[in-house]
């Protein structure tokens, strides 16, 4: 007999039941004539018990007993995976041993805790400022740059920090709310214009100077470029010098070109004006710095992406399938608006929807049961990720918001 000591338990396991499984640690050890090969495979060795002590888990090498005894490899719900992955690998055990129930379970077990795992890193990571106060120690300025790193990105470290977070909230908002009203027919006079003109100046030079800021105390330079929010801010400040740029050159072309040429410039100038003042909306995305919701939101896309692809991807089939079958039962209709495939994609899209507008619709009996056979197609499909996307996003909202207040 092998009389074999686990963290203070003690088994006995024969000589040729353990014999039978040659590459694994007891195996080797029954096999082996060499004492010292032998004091190799274990912790310990008492001489006058003939015992051989591993400093292991005992709740688990009661698995490992019983395999030697039956030839089955059992794995209980309640155990780690990654522990039982670890003690199994020192025993020399391969999970091909295991029932496939057993092996089925456990492997989507290990999938759920790799993935969880990974999930946290990523929130982690989400939350995880670009610097912190030890990626100045030893820099040129490292403490007036720290200073004003806490002052723009830690708004929990003092009362002007929070003041700065909430004003940059405050502007963004005042130049959407701007940016609105200069459309407005009323506004659009020579006085509305110049206090538009004067918004967007003020926010826009508080927002060179916020990206400025964040730009000086930043420790690495390329890591600043490369984050997400520091782009959004660059988006934010662009479209005002852009702007006055463009409005140079059209300054320029009306004194040096011909009259014909003048007018056709001036009209693509004010085209791609039009587009740079546009971008002036991706301020808003300037507000998922300071919320914890919008970040929530836009993790929760980037881990269901999957998801997310395949419901669309229903939705073109959808669209495709409903459209043509539409326009076979309706297209010798007088006076239909399925006259193609392609008008009735409107007709699909705004259906699988459930939106309806109404402003297309059959006429024929079949053309209101294949309706109606999108109608339903398109709650169907509607109701699926709802629930898991709602879900993980209540998951990772709570957590962020848990990280958030640990830090």
């Amino acid at each position: 007999l092998l009389n074999i000591n686990v963290g203070g338990k003690l088994f006995q396991i024969a000589n040729k039941v353990a014999a039978r499984y040659p590459i694994t640690r007891l195996g080797k050890l029954a096999l082996y004539t060499d004492p010292m090969k032998k004091l190799q495979l274990c912790d310990d060795y008492s001489v006058q018990k003939n015992e051989y002590f591993f400093d292991r888990d005992p709740s688990i090498f009661y698995y490992i007993f019983h395999f030697y005894r039956s030839g089955v490899l059992w794995i209980m719900d309640e155990m780690c995976p990654s522990n039982f992955v670890e003690e199994i690998e020192y025993w020399g055990i391969h999970l091909k041993y295991s029932q496939r129930c057993c092996r089925i379970l456990f492997e989507e077990k290990q999938d759920e805790l790799s993935e969880y795992l990974k999930i946290q890193k990523e929130l982690e990571a989400e939350l995880e400022p670009l610097d912190s106060a030890a990626h100045f120690e030893g820099k040129f300025l490292g403490r007036f740059r720290k200073m004003i790193w806490n002052l723009i990105e830690n708004p929990y470290s003092s009362v002007p920090a929070k003041i700065i977070a909430v004003m940059s909230s405050f502007f963004v908002l005042i130049s959407i709310v701007g940016m609105t009203l200069s459309t407005v027919e009323e506004m659009k006079n020579k006085t509305g214009k110049m206090w538009m003109e004067q918004l967007e100046m003020i926010c826009a030079i508080f927002f060179t100077s916020e990206y400025l800021m964040r730009l000086i105390s930043s420790s690495s330079f390329k890591n600043f470029l490369r984050a997400a929010f520091n782009a959004v801010d660059l988006v934010a400040i662009l479209p005002f010098y852009v702007q006055i740029l463009f409005e140079n050159l059209d300054e320029a072309d009306t004194l040096y070109h011909e009259e014909l040429h003048k007018v056709e410039n001036v009209s693509k100038l004010g085209k791609v004006l039009k587009l740079v003042k546009l971008m002036r909306i991706f301020r808003i995305l300037k507000l998922a710095r300071h919320s914890t919701g919008l970040r929530a939101f836009g993790f929760t896309i980037r881990q269901c992406y999957q998801q997310v692809c395949c419901l669309f991807l229903f939705i073109a089939m959808g669209v495709f399938t409903f459209s043509a079958l539409m326009h076979s039962v309706e297209h010798d209709v007088p006076g239909t608006n399925f006259t193609s495939i392609p008008y009735a994609w409107w007709w699909a899209a705004v259906s699988l929807s459930t939106v309806g507008y109404g402003d297309t619709v059959p006429d024929t009996l079949l053309g209101r049961i294949v309706a109606f056979g999108c109608i339903s197609f398109g709650i169907i499909l509607n109701g699926m990720p709802i629930s898991i996307l709602y879900n993980k996003f209540s998951d990772y909202y709570a957590k962020l918001k848990a990280h958030e207040n640990e830090a």
